[in-house]
């Protein structure tokens, strides 16, 4: 029974150290909230004319335009500021993915900034290792696709007006 009792012993004092090495590792999550609400990331158009500034979770925090921005085509302005935007907002989510792999390194085994690249490169047709603040290309935009009619056979209880 002495043997068994060791035993119980050993994998109580082994899970208690997981436990301390778990506390270790989230102890930073505060501080770690704390530097994501304080981020920031300002990008500029390549003409100087718009500047944006976005915070955590991509929150635009701050928009200038430039005198010049005023002899702009509106539809040339609306896409430079829809394109300076992308590119803050992406260094803001780059440097809150930063943040967590500081935090908890290589706890967990998964690098959230090469996710967040990765993502970024997908999403928006550029290089992953292209950074937030250098100009993108811009990528032509598709038309919403119309989500595909439900079935008119269907005699299910849901509302009988379908919603479109």
């Amino acid at each position: 029974m002495s043997a068994q009792m060791d035993e119980l012993i050993a994998q109580f004092q082994n899970f208690q150290s997981k436990v301390r090495q778990a506390e270790a590792r989230f102890a930073g999550v505060g501080d770690m909230q704390e530097r994501i609400a304080r981020l920031e990331a300002t990008a500029t158009s390549p003409d100087g004319t718009v500047t944006v500034t976005a915070g955590a979770g991509g929150t635009i925090t701050g928009l200038r335009l430039t005198a010049g921005a005023t002899r702009v085509e509106a539809g040339q302005l609306a896409a430079t500021i829809m394109d300076t935007i992308r590119r803050a907002v992406a260094g803001a989510a780059q440097q809150q993915a930063g943040i967590v792999d500081e935090t908890f390194g290589d706890a967990f085994g998964v690098d959230v900034s090469a996710q967040v690249r990765e993502a970024q490169a997908a999403a928006f047709g550029t290089a992953a290792a292209e950074p937030a603040s250098e100009p993108q290309p811009r990528q032509p935009s598709r038309p919403a696709r119309r989500p595909a009619a439900e079935d008119d056979d269907d005699f299910g209880q849901g509302p009988i007006l379908r919603r479109s």
